[in-house]
């Protein structure tokens, strides 16, 4: 497996960068793996590194590039106020368009080997149901995407395979939020949702103290059995 940063560009004329990880046999099917707000820190990149060693090629793109470029920050508290502060800057509709020019450019790239899907972690949540409205990904995972509720009316355009995961203590996004997102895909078949009811917001992520190691095995295990399906 190797990796390295990778330059992409922009419909607009800009451009930025994102962590590309290959799997060990160079070719695969694509993921485009998408931050907290912490950035493309060593978490995330982890994550990369663990999806690609499932044979995925994984471009994780830099959103906050016009806030600050390579941003990698720590949990701990000056990281956490620096996220926050950054993420009240972000321009959401053009963080989405960044993600669907990050599927664009993975699917040009010569190590692709199948379809693509957006795979989000909170803001990165939304951005992956989002930008992969945008790009007609071939598949959608949202871990508990922060702001989904509010952009419902996409749900219509969502016509792809798309995976929920939700905490079921997740005090950001509440329970009625979580409800609003099922009823908006009720009845529709290419939805799928799983809850963790003794899951916090970040559940995923084992540099946070909402951790929980068994749900966050369980849910990438469900993650990558669809996947398998979708791509």
């Amino acid at each position: 497996m190797s990796a390295n940063w990778i330059t992409i560009n922009t419909p607009q004329g800009d451009s930025f960068s994102a962590h590309l990880a290959r799997p060990p046999t160079g070719r695969g099917p694509g993921i485009v793996l998408i931050q907290e707000i912490w950035g493309v820190n060593e978490h995330i990149r982890a994550v990369a590194e663990q999806y690609a060693l499932a044979g995925f090629v994984v471009l994780a793109p830099d959103i906050f590039w016009r806030q600050q470029p390579h941003l990698s920050l720590d949990y701990d508290q000056a990281g956490s106020a620096r996220a926050f502060e950054l993420y009240g800057q972000v321009d959401k509709a053009k963080a989405a368009a960044d993600v669907a020019a990050t599927v664009a450019h993975l699917r040009s790239l010569p190590q692709l080997d199948g379809k693509v899907a957006t795979l989000g972690f909170c803001l990165g949540g939304l951005l992956a149901y989002h930008g992969g409205i945008l790009a007609k990904a071939d598949a959608i995972v949202a871990y508990y995407g922060g702001g989904i509720a509010q952009h419902l009316a996409l749900a219509a355009e969502l016509t792809q395979p798309v995976l929920f995961h939700h905490g079921g203590l997740d005090s950001h996004i509440t329970q009625d939020q979580v409800d609003q997102i099922k009823q908006a895909f009720q009845g529709r078949s290419n939805a799928t949702f799983f809850d963790y009811p003794q899951a916090e917001h970040g559940f995923n992520c084992w540099g946070r103290p909402m951790y929980r190691q068994r749900d966050a095995a369980l849910a990438q295990g469900r993650t990558l059995q669809f996947l398998a399906g979708q791509l």
